[in-house]
């Protein structure tokens, strides 16, 4: 999972600078002066708990357009993305899941997906070596886009592990079915948010302009 990690790290980072620093509390960064893109930005949060319902197709296509109108190496546009918004379809993927696990490990597995009615699994082009920082960019567009939609978001890191890792898991993917060459790197899920967490701090200290 090191490529995962490195590239939840890249979005994160472009996540800070795309807000033009601030001080180490939460809501302190550069004033904005009013401008919707940083507005956008300063407002979106991981949403894990969902309103009952999906979201309408023509929500998600325009979030989809705007994920992969993200910049990416070379225009190799190095992902595939598969829309999971039928809920008869998500149980059956939480059902390999929690087949492919210990009864006692079951419950915590499928939760993994904490609820959102809509799920959009990205997976990335191994033979090309930055398309995890490709796929960082695509779902940080998707978020960010559907913040503006008044659509909630969260990134997950845990289905990828328990699907790439686990060989029973070999149905989910089948199910996806990406092209050859591809594997699993993001999960992003979508709906309408039914809490409001505040901002978590951030350390302004970890950037450093260099004369």
């Amino acid at each position: 999972m090191r490529i995962f990690g490195t590239l939840i790290v890249g979005v994160s980072l472009l996540a800070m600078l795309s807000c033009g620093g601030g001080e180490k509390e939460a809501g302190s960064a550069l004033q904005s002066d009013k401008n919707p893109v940083i507005e956008n930005i300063m407002a979106r949060r991981s949403i894990r708990k969902y309103k009952p319902g999906t979201v309408d197709r023509k929500t998600l296509e325009q979030i989809m357009l705007c994920g992969i109108n993200a910049p990416n190496g070379q225009n190799k546009q190095s992902w595939e993305i598969r829309v999971v918004d039928n809920p008869a379809t998500m149980e059956e993927i939480k059902n390999i899941m929690a087949s492919a696990y210990p009864e006692e490990e079951a419950k915590r597995v499928t939760g993994c997906f904490r609820d959102a009615p809509v799920m959009v699994f990205i997976a990335r082009d191994l033979a090309y070596d930055f398309s995890a920082y490709d796929c960082g960019l695509l779902a940080e567009n998707m978020m960010l886009s559907a913040t503006s939609l008044g659509v909630g978001s969260v990134c997950l890191g845990s289905p990828v592990r328990f699907i790439n890792d686990n060989p029973a898991c070999a149905p989910v993917l089948e199910k996806l079915g990406f092209s050859e060459g591809y594997k699993l790197a993001l999960c992003v899920g979508f709906g309408y948010a039914d809490e409001a967490p505040a901002a978590k701090p951030r350390d302004v200290s970890k950037i450093k302009f260099l004369d």
